[in-house]
């Protein structure tokens, strides 16, 4: 039999894309110089790529006749990481977890490893340290370090042997992006080495019921580096954000095949290891003694629970010819709608001042329901005028000066009233129909309505 010809392909390092020929600048993420050449070997089948362990025989059946109560989850032992994966680890899930350098991405794998170790069998898989270096971090963090099993290695084929004889049932690999195939012709990192060695660990997670997670790179714009395709192969992604002047870190769910997306944990980064914040709203709501203007809580949903912020506007005659529109923590081209809204519906002129937006603690408001809060925080700033401690806004804001209920508006208020809030603004539709103890709710359905209750 001829042996097959490797086939030359051209693939963009940052997003993926694939072309024909070499090109300068990427067609879909407008990257200059990312479109490399590598050559494509001859396809493997999926025997002689996993050979070396076996695998479950696959088999068809009823969707009525599948026996759930073998498959109970595993929890990690940290409250907020089980929350952001719905409850716990699933057996045969594969996640992965992003998060820029010195996020504590190796930091909380290793701290949730060295617990399970205690009762499961788990294997820690190292491809970008030493195993003394390792060793160093948990002795630091003072982790029990019993039980735990190290690996240094970057082939995927010798990975996946010494997982079938010790047979692990969580295993870590740090990361994906340094982990390899002999038989594709390329660097480690690269788009086909990333692709081809997470479908080949995907594989292996699903037939051996093992329980991956992998660490993955980003890029210099927040997202995940490699392929996009990665995302799709795998059950579960996470990132782990947080600032390095800032001493608490979010980790976020972007894709959860089996629990809630963008489900947000906290945590507090200490000399011993990330410590899970069981109470966010108490940390994000350390306001100062004396209020200012401009400064203003709003109740935002995180995945399946409240979460009260502290929201501030700076408004400011602008210096320059073009007034500035700056957001942190928010979407920047909302402002500029709200703030058209807010001129037309509300009568209050802003084009010839800067509007500077902040939410308190990094925290990053990705719905709808902040819009009322950010205009009142913004009027509070504009007029120079100090809003109420104990009040609490939440509801979307429409293009013709609407305000819009939102999803679990009766649990936000509540949430509100178990921290102390007397008072609040929120759509009509959010009213609730017993009202809430303690707490006078004022329902408007426009904006004007909400500026006058202010």
């Amino acid at each position: 039999m001829a042996k097959a010809k490797s086939k030359t392909a051209f693939v963009c390092s940052d997003c993926g894309a694939e072309y024909s020929k070499w090109l300068g600048q990427c067609t879909e993420c407008n990257g200059w110089n990312t479109v490399v050449e590598f050559k494509v070997s001859a396809a493997k089948t999926p025997s002689s790529r996993l050979a070396g362990y076996s695998g479950s025989v696959s088999q068809v059946q009823a969707l009525d006749e599948i026996d759930l109560t073998a498959v109970p989850r595993i929890t990690t032992g940290v409250g907020e990481f089980d929350r952001v994966l719905g409850g716990g680890l699933v057996p045969g899930s594969v996640i992965l977890i992003g998060g820029h350098p010195g996020a504590g991405k190796s930091t909380l794998l290793l701290q949730t490893l060295c617990h399970l170790a205690q009762t499961e069998s788990t294997l820690y898989v190292t491809g970008e340290e030493s195993l003394q270096q390792v060793a160093l971090r948990a002795k630091r963090l003072s982790l029990p370090v019993d039980g735990l099993k190290l690996l240094s290695e970057t082939s995927v084929e010798t990975i996946c042997s010494t997982a079938e004889e010790i047979k692990p049932r969580i295993l870590v690999i740090d990361s994906i992006q340094v982990m390899h195939l002999a038989d594709v012709e390329s660097a480690p990192g690269s788009v086909s080495q990333v692709r081809e060695s997470a479908a080949v660990l995907t594989r292996f997670a699903k037939q051996t019921n093992t329980v991956i997670l992998m660490v993955g790179h980003v890029t210099k714009d927040g997202s995940l580096a490699g392929p996009k395709v990665l995302e799709h192969m795998i059950d579960c992604s996470i990132m782990l954000e947080g600032t390095a002047d800032s001493r608490f870190r979010t980790l976020r769910g972007i894709k959860n095949r089996f629990g809630a997306v963008n489900e947000l944990g906290v945590f507090a980064m200490l000399e011993t290891g990330l410590k899970e914040v069981k109470n966010p709203s108490a940390i994000f709501l350390s306001r100062a003694e004396e209020l200012a203007a401009g400064s203003l809580v709003m109740v935002v949903w995180e995945g399946t629970r409240p979460l009260l912020v502290e929201i501030q506007a700076l408004v400011d005659e602008s210096q320059f010819g073009q007034p500035r529109r700056v957001t942190v923590g928010l979407d920047q081209n909302r402002l500029s709608m709200l703030l058209a809204v807010l001129h037309r519906h509300g009568g209050l002129h802003t084009g010839d001042q800067d509007v500077f937006v902040n939410v308190v603690g990094g925290v990053k408001v990705l719905e709808t329901s902040a819009d009322l809060a950010l205009l009142a925080a913004v009027v509070s700033s504009f007029r120079d005028r100090i809003l109420p401690h104990d009040l609490i806004v939440f509801g979307e804001v429409g293009l013709s000066g609407e305000v819009r209920p939102v999803p679990s508006g009766q649990e936000r208020l509540q949430e509100a009233a178990k921290h102390g809030f007397k008072r609040a603004i929120v759509p009509k539709g959010n009213v609730p129909k017993n009202g809430i103890s303690g707490m006078e709710v004022i329902g408007v359905d426009k904006l004007s309505q909400a500026l006058d209750a202010l």
